[in-house]
């Protein structure tokens, strides 16, 4: 072996031991980097887990004192009653709670649904979505501790409100088989865009009263 080789095998031995070999994290790993969605995802599972129900609690109204103050218009009720976080003429958003007998029930689609008569006419006025698929952002812009100066971009605060549309359906327990006629309970997030419009609901409790 020549000197030069020699010289070249015994620098490498040297500088080994001062070496350190880091490994790819595991994407399995709870220590990996998440992407957005997984991050999107663990903060809706925290806002429901900690933050969600003493907030809904405290800041839900019944639906007859909703129906008698948008009689005084939209922007009446939605100044005793609602969140309006973006500018002034965005949709006013509630936390209802409501009870009533289911009218219409639709189990079957991924936009699942029931349909609720919650002012004993006979006839349906209140939208439950059941979901897989919830559609609308009114349980992000119902809850004013969320910002969206906070958050990176609009693309980041949209999958914010998907992630939380996600926990609302996985969350929900409702009994098998055909709900009409039965009596439910439900508390969730609406928005209206005007006095008159539709209610539907992305429910953060439903069940039987």
């Amino acid at each position: 072996m020549t000197p030069a080789w020699t010289v070249l095998m015994v620098g490498a031995l040297v500088l080994l031991p001062g070496c350190k070999i880091v490994p790819n994290p595991d994407p399995a790993s709870a220590e990996a980097p998440m992407d957005d969605d997984q991050r999107m995802a663990a903060r809706a599972t925290q806002i429901f887990d900690e933050e969600l129900p003493a907030y809904v609690q405290d800041r839900a109204v019944t639906a007859p004192d909703l129906r008698a103050a948008l009689a005084q218009g939209l922007d009446a009720a939605g100044t005793a009653h609602g969140i309006r976080p973006a500018s002034e003429g965005s949709p006013w958003n509630f936390i209802l709670q409501a009870e009533g007998v289911v009218v219409e029930a639709d189990r079957e689609s991924r936009a699942a649904k029931v349909m609720l008569d919650t002012d004993a006419d006979g006839q349906g006025d209140l939208t439950v979505q059941l979901g897989p698929v919830i559609r609308g952002t009114a349980l992000r812009d119902a809850l004013d501790f969320l910002v969206f100066t906070e958050f990176r971009d609009q693309i980041e605060f949209a999958k914010l409100a998907r992630a939380l549309n996600d926990q609302a359906h996985q969350r929900l327990t409702l009994p098998e088989g055909d709900l009409t006629g039965q009596r439910l309970s439900v508390r969730g997030a609406m928005t209206l865009p005007a006095a008159d419009a539709p209610w539907v609901v992305v429910p953060t409790a439903l069940a039987a009263p």
